[in-house]
């Protein structure tokens, strides 16, 4: 019913105004009356109790007092005034101290007059004071929509150096719901509500603003959170289905000589039972005449290749022709190397196309996709040129895709009349917490188990008071004829500091592994691509010892013969990136180590970072601590920082919630795609309207 009302414009709210209007929207992203509802305190205080000055104790809680001011002094300090009010109760006395907005603040004081201060206590020289305190009449304090729970608002340096404090939020939202007199529309459907035992809109958001008492905090709490994290897997499940029903794909109905000749005479091994699963899921879909979306997630050295290689089989048994797209180029020649390695007998043509293909090559590229001659094209962005064109694209691969941007990969749909079907592969193990919300249009399949024969990486933490050990060791597996990494990190903001870091170590490791016995390569950022490739062809030759590098070399390479990482300040360095890392080595039959060095000034988050590694080789647990640690906004990297501004729920603290909500609205849609019955009558008008904003989308990829 206050739908139309709640669109209003911010500064019509009484007591805002044009200016007030303008800082809400800049700073708190408030346009609307709207907004201002759903900006929901961040916690709460406990205003119930009130004390005497003769029970303050100096532990800097929040304490509220009755009483009066007696006097009003202005005092000379060493940089400007600060006003002093001497403020009593039948218990004792006590100061109230402000340092700024002297002259509006003394016009509202009211000698005599009995009433209420709210603010943090301190002692100082056995006297009690208040800086800054909230001051209400007893009378309003009384009358007002004052709640058991005070609401703590989220605010700015800004706001609060123009005036606008919590209370006057809490006297806005008052005023919102005097206003609006607290009749909203409900939005979710009368059997949901009973079945979840929810209490109405009107009363969770009533009860989040002025709670009476935890109680009823907790149920409005609850209520908003089910409906916010509700709503948003009601689009992501809907946009899945709309894609299975309307997005047309192309039928792979033959499984042929391609795929067949490779599972039955050339697969270097035999599958896991986690790559059978995911493949037949794979060719499930593929059959299909809808587009398939599926990601296809796998901890490194999973084997997440092979099963990319047999999905593009299928396509060639097909008629078609398939991509395979990654970020870098050291991660597309990887892929090249691999695939044509593995394809070597089935008499495939298999090209890479990069940003420096030489122009003669890319001249006969260009001509074999449009006819037809070449099968599978391996690239970084260069595929997604207009240059580009395909004579049939049917399988589109793309791998560790966070790092693609959502308008790079439409541009490869758009090589076709029909979409190809699109398989998306990502080494970060996604907790499934975060899969749900991030990717929840995509199927996804998991490989959770690794090829037979593999060791599992030990791991061990040591102090950079340990180097000499380190180094002996090192000397050992070389003499072992093993080759080690030795990687610095890299962070954005002080490149100048990391180059010196890395230029540092790489002259230390020089004198302590001296040619001719060692060979060290060196790999960073500011190096020409080719001279990249010309190092990390060496040291893959095995003409090189030990590989120094910046982080450039974590995702993708593939050296079997590497059985060391040691990683250089890995506190500065994530979970997900430490664990991205230990995966380089490991690769072959041999026993392989990392070894995380560190200073001794660790934080308790860095601690934590260290024994997760050396506990566990499993990605999964890896993220899952990783999403608790940073929160899901860093956990996908830049691209997607904007992932889930959610307004109440938080995915990794209501993970329970989540999975409720995601239960109920696949329920819902499966026996009411379209929310055409009556009951669901609440749901398709909010569902509508929420479509057309468009930051629902923001956090889908």
């Amino acid at each position: 019913m206050q739908n139309n009302l709640l669109q209003t414009p911010i500064e019509y709210l009484k007591g805002v105004g044009p200016a007030r209007g303008e800082l809400l929207r800049k700073e708190l992203g408030i346009y609307k009356y709207e907004d201002l509802l759903n900006f929901y305190p961040n916690r709460y205080i406990d205003r119930t109790r009130y004390y005497k000055i003769n029970e303050l104790q100096p532990n800097n809680a929040d304490v509220q007092v009755i009483g009066k001011i007696i006097n009003i002094k202005t005092v000379e300090q060493k940089r400007g005034k600060r006003l002093v009010a001497t403020f009593v109760d039948d218990t004792g006395q006590m100061e109230l101290v402000w340092f700024q907005g002297h002259k509006w603040i003394r016009e509202s004081l009211h000698l005599n007059a009995i009433i209420v201060i709210f603010g943090k206590a301190t002692s100082f020289n056995g006297v009690f004071n208040m800086a800054h305190p909230e001051i209400e009449l007893l009378a309003e304090h009384e009358k007002s929509l004052r709640s058991a729970m005070q609401p703590v608002y989220p605010s700015t340096e800004t706001l609060t150096n123009r005036g606008i404090s919590n209370r006057t939020i809490n006297k806005l939202m008052q005023q919102l719901f005097t206003e609006t007199q607290a009749l909203f529309s409900e939005t979710l459907p009368e059997y949901l509500i009973n079945e979840l035992k929810l209490i109405p809109k009107n009363a969770a958001l009533f009860n989040i603003h002025f709670p009476k008492s935890a109680d009823v905090l907790a149920k409005a709490q609850f209520r908003l959170k089910f409906e916010e994290l509700f709503f948003i897997q009601l689009q992501l499940i809907t946009k899945n289905l709309i894609r299975k029903h309307k997005i047309k794909g192309h039928p792979f109905t033959k499984v042929g000589a391609y795929f067949n000749n490779f599972f039955e005479n050339y697969l270097p091994f035999d599958l896991t039972n986690a790559q059978k699963r995911v493949l037949k899921e794979i060719r499930n879909d593929m059959g299909q005449a809808a587009q398939m979306n599926r990601l296809l997630q796998g901890d490194v050295g999973s084997g997440k290749t092979i099963v990319a290689l047999m999905s593009m089989l299928l396509a060639l048994d097909n008629g078609f022709q398939a991509c395979l797209m990654a970020p870098t180029e050291i991660l597309a020649n990887q892929h090249f190397r691999g695939l044509t390695e593995l394809a070597k007998d089935l008499n495939i043509n298999i090209k890479i196309l990069t940003g420096s293909t030489k122009t003669s090559d890319r001249k006969i590229i260009h001509e074999e996709l449009e006819n037809g001659s070449l099968h599978i094209i391996i690239g970084t962005h260069a595929l997604l040129e207009d240059k580009v064109k395909f004579q049939n694209l049917g399988l589109a691969v793309i791998d560790e895709q966070h790092r693609f941007g959502v308008e790079q990969r439409s541009k490869l749909w758009h090589k076709n009349e029909i979409p190809p079907h699109v398989l998306v592969m990502t080494a970060t193990p996604i907790p499934r917490t975060l899969a749900m919300s991030l990717y929840g249009d995509l199927d996804i399949s998991v490989i959770d188990e690794l090829p037979p024969g593999r060791k599992p990486i030990q791991t061990v933490h040591r102090f950079d008071s340990n180097r000499l050990k380190v180094w002996k060791f090192i000397k050992d597996e070389i003499a072992k004829g093993r080759q080690i990494y030795i990687v610095y990190p890299l962070i954005q903001e002080s490149e100048k500091m990391d180059f010196k870091d890395l230029m540092d170590g790489y002259e230390s490791i020089s004198r302590d592994f001296p040619l001719p016995e060692y060979a060290i390569s060196i790999v960073h950022g500011k190096m020409k691509p080719t001279d990249k490739d010309a190092e990390m062809e060496r040291f893959s030759k095995g003409k090189t010892n030990i590989m120094v590098a910046t982080t450039v070399i974590e995702v993708g390479v593939n050296i079997p013969n590497a059985s060391v990482m040691i990683i250089e300040s890995a506190e500065r360095f994530g979970l997900s990136q430490l664990h991205q890392l230990r995966g380089r080595v490991g690769r072959g039959a041999e026993q392989s180590y990392c070894i995380l060095m560190t200073s001794h000034k660790l934080s308790n988050d860095s601690k934590t970072r260290m024994e997760t590694m050396v506990r566990t080789n499993d990605g999964f647990e890896i993220a899952e601590v990783d999403l608790k640690l940073r929160g899901p906004g860093d956990l996908m990297g830049t691209q997607q920082s904007g992932v889930l501004n959610l307004q109440i729920a938080d995915i990794v603290r209501d993970r329970d919630i989540l999975l409720l909500a995601r239960n109920h609205a696949v329920k819902i849609l499966k026996a009411d795609a379209p929310l055409q019955k009556p009951e669901n009558a609440n749901l398709r008008a909010v569902f509508i309207a929420q479509s057309k904003k468009k930051n629902i989308w923001n956090y889908i990829s």
